[in-house]
């Protein structure tokens, strides 16, 4: 009895487990279906824009004069005089007074060559109307004589000419030494030789200078020098670089110069003046010289932190010694296509996308700038171009891309 109760136990026990996890399992929620991750690669693209115009050839240098000297006097002498505006920063006009140095001993100098002449002047009127009668008695001693005294018979002194000769001589080197004189007395007053700003200057009132000793450097304010170097290829994209003749007006190769001051950006209008005529031996480069006239006019505001386009004359000057940027107009081919700088792979490469597969595209580069590339090829404006997301890719290799490609 107690056996078959306790069987019947197990069995319901058994039964009870067996519903309760029927009835568990029949209501547990059943797991999303995960697709399966495709083996095939993401990609982002950017698309090709079609290139018009002049391929901007991008540089940097840092200012310099376009012409720069020694101010120093002539002669020696005590400074009596200094212009106000003769100081460092100081501006000055062409031919200008900049300093005086005393003029007294060099007035002296110039009186008594001038008094010696007049002196010499009438010892040659004497000896010519000497002369004149000396040749007037000649002439009558002659007829007198019947012609029997020959001019080869008579002294020159007779007829007093080394005398005319030497009166001559005397007042010719008087005049000389006046000339001379007068000139040491205009170098007394230095002026400046082109209208300039003052670099430096060491030099004062009661100061006394010896001749040729700088007391000042002066540089042209009409215009300022950049010296860009750049690469054979990079030069090559300058129209006409070496016809062009140094300071010439037609043609001109246009330049923008920027320079950053604060936190904006300034920009000047120039040209390419010419080319150095060797490579620097140390970086094989080819140093182009942009002209920037008038840079004292100020620079036009770019905005903040981008190269936008200019909006007023308010800025500062051109400096000498700024570090700058500089855009020249370069040359203008008949097509060409710009892309993001990441689409271009070793080898001068671009990898298209069409229909949904790679396309390896040979390119010549024209130019680079920071975040674009001017370049010539099988490419075609519109067409979408692999920038990241694949770093190994082969010909007519499957990819996934963040836009449609272009047919």
């Amino acid at each position: 009895m107690n056996r078959a109760v306790s069987f019947l136990a197990v069995i319901a026990i058994l039964l009870g487990s067996g519903i309760v996890a029927w009835v568990l399992v029949s209501q547990r929620p059943e797991p999303e279906r995960q697709e399966v991750p495709s083996r095939i690669p993401f990609a982002s693209t950017a698309l090709v824009a079609a290139g018009s115009g002049s391929i901007p050839v991008y540089g940097a240098g840092t200012v310099r004069p376009r012409a720069e000297v020694d101010v120093a006097a002539e002669i020696t002498g005590r400074v009596v005089w200094v212009a106000s505006n003769f100081q460092s920063g100081g501006r000055v006009d062409a031919d200008q007074l900049l300093f005086r140095i005393d003029d007294a001993d060099y007035r002296n100098t110039v009186e008594q060559v001038g008094a010696s002449m007049a002196v010499q002047e009438l010892e040659l009127l004497r000896v010519t109307e000497e002369a004149r009668v000396a040749r007037s008695q000649y002439e009558r001693f002659r007829r007198m004589r019947e012609g029997v005294a020959s001019a080869a018979e008579t002294s020159p002194l007779t007829l007093w000419e080394p005398q005319m000769k030497a009166a001559e001589a005397t007042l010719a080197r008087d005049r000389a030494a006046l000339v001379a004189a007068e000139l040491q007395l205009s170098r007394t007053e230095v002026h400046a030789p082109f209208a300039g700003i003052v670099l430096e200057e060491s030099l004062d009132v009661g100061q006394f200078v010896a001749a040729g000793r700088s007391v000042g450097r002066l540089y042209a304010a009409d215009a300022v020098e950049v010296v860009v170097p750049l690469s054979d290829a990079e030069a090559a994209l300058i129209p006409g670089l070496w016809e062009l003749e140094a300071g010439s007006a037609d043609p001109r190769v246009p330049v923008r110069v920027i320079a950053e001051y604060g936190d904006a950006h300034y920009v000047w209008e120039g040209y390419v003046d010419r080319a150095e005529a060797a490579l620097d031996e140390m970086t094989r480069t080819i140093d182009v010289i942009v002209r920037v006239p008038d840079p004292f006019a100020g620079g036009s505001s770019m905005g903040t932190g981008s190269h936008d386009e200019a909006a007023d004359n308010t800025g500062p000057p051109l400096l000498v010694g700024k570090f700058v940027e500089v855009e020249i107009d370069g040359l203008a081919p008949d097509e060409y296509f710009r892309v993001q700088r990441a689409a271009l792979r070793p080898g001068n490469e671009v990898w298209a996308v069409r229909d949904g597969t790679v396309q390896i595209v040979p390119v010549q580069v024209l130019q680079r700038s920071d975040d674009e590339v001017f370049l010539t090829g099988g490419l075609e404006a519109g067409q979408a171009v692999i920038v990241g997301g694949v770093q190994v890719a082969i010909d007519g290799m499957p990819v996934r891309t963040d836009a449609a490609d272009a047919p």
